[in-house]
């Protein structure tokens, strides 16, 4: 079995576009969430999201991109080719066959399919655009991922809502650990936020009505009303150990565990007895052969909705025991909204961090916290930990549940 390490990442997000804002801003418990600018979100009856602000277009792109790529491809892709560019990884100089893309999305395309359609019924079918296809289908910010850097093994994107993420990032590091692969881009990449996104999350009640962007996410908080759309992308580099000490690569940090499993009891909530979430705890654990107390943090899911909350809080008992009470807790989507299919790369990035910096991110917007969720929750301010490992968690409609468990590296 090969060792799994982290030797890059990139990240676009509501709180960052590049590796140095979006760590200080985690340090610094940086709210990116505000007014919805990119459509008129009145008659939905909400009225923040987490946007990316001034992304970097030009860095990577040239504006004919944007007429052939949704911006969740364009999103993926920058943060791949970040991730690259911090691995200083020469695509040139490996085993193409051997370097795969494991980069998710709960939706894909979205605002591509708004539009086609809105152009369809205005102006008849043969108006839809040509490029319609592979500017929405989910697959396509993997497949253009590899497409950039010339990644000829495996490529897939996996669709398992809020979980996709984190299940790419987990079956990426099996791909390496079991002898597929060499190097894998991992992660997951969103942008929906858009008309009908916004109106079809509203529509299920998911979402807060809240209009003051420091009372909106509020995961673990007594008064959270629902949960807010983010966009971005969070991509990480990974290799075998073996392969990156032939190269002589900066590693920084090791996935040593993945669980995933299934509730299989509800289409959009979880389990109360929080057993399919904290099984998939003890199976990341297991992996790794760690015992619960020595896991120092979790970014948890934490979307701020009534019911996801407390049934997570149940979960990570479930899967700690005793434990828990020792364990640093905080949701990051208290500072970047709910990125769905991109929310298990950019919390992993995150998770990474926290190991490597030896810091908590702080669960930022908490006045009181929910008395009925028991758990070592950071509020409002980052904290200064020694942290050997750490457990990022992501649970998506239709009972998903993706963990995976970094290890702190030490040369």
């Amino acid at each position: 079995m090969n060792r799994v390490v982290i030797t890059g990442y990139g990240v676009v997000s509501p709180i960052g576009n590049d590796p140095e804002s979006f760590l200080t801003s985690l340090k610094e418990g940086t709210n990116g969430i505000g007014p919805i600018t990119k459509f008129d979100a009145e008659a939905t009856g909400i009225s923040v999201a987490g946007e990316v602000k001034d992304f970097p277009l030009e860095k990577y792109f040239i504006k004919k991109d944007t007429k052939r790529m949704d911006e969740f491809s364009l999103y993926g892709i920058h943060a791949a080719l970040d991730a690259i560019e911090m691995a200083k990884l020469d695509t040139k100089a490996i085993d193409a066959d051997r370097f795969g893309v494991m980069v998710g999305s709960g939706i894909g395309g979205l605002p591509t399919i708004q539009d086609q359609v809105t152009r369809m019924n205005a102006k008849g079918p043969k108006r839809v655009s040509p490029m319609f296809v592979p500017m929405s289908i989910v697959n396509m910010v993997a497949g253009n991922i590899a497409l950039r850097v010339g990644a000829r093994g495996i490529c897939t994107t996996t669709v398992t809502a809020c979980a996709s993420g984190t299940h790419s990032v987990g079956e990426a590091f099996r791909n390496i650990k079991h002898g597929y692969a060499d190097v894998m881009l991992a992660g997951g990449s969103e942008a929906t936020i858009c008309e009908i996104g916004i109106a079809g999350f509203a529509s299920l009640t998911a979402l807060t009505t809240e209009s003051d962007p420091n009372k909106a996410s509020t995961p673990f908080d007594k008064d959270r009303s629902g949960f807010v759309m983010g966009e971005g992308a969070g991509v990480l580099l990974l290799e075998s150990l073996d392969h990156a000490l032939a190269r002589g690569a900066n590693i920084l940090g090791e996935v040593v565990g993945y669980g995933a499993n299934c509730d299989a009891y509800h289409m959009t909530a979880p389990n109360p007895d929080g057993s399919g979430a904290g099984k998939a705890m003890k199976l990341a654990m297991s992996e790794a052969g760690i015992a619960p107390s020595e896991v120092g943090y979790i970014n948890a899911h934490g979307t701020s909705t009534p019911a996801n909350d407390v049934s997570e809080a149940t979960a990570i008992h479930y899967g700690l025991g005793d434990s828990y009470k020792d364990t640093y807790v905080s949701s990051t989507k208290s500072m970047t909204g709910h990125l769905l299919g991109a929310a298990g790369g950019v919390e992993a990035v995150a998770t990474l961090l926290a190991l490597q910096h030896q810091f908590i991110p702080p669960n930022i917007n908490v006045t009181e916290q929910d008395p009925e969720i028991d758990l070592n929750v950071v509020i409002n301010e980052s904290k200064p930990a020694e942290l050997t490992y750490a457990m990022s968690n992501s649970l998506g409609f239709g009972g998903h549940n993706a963990v995976i468990l970094m290890k702190r590296w030490e040369a």
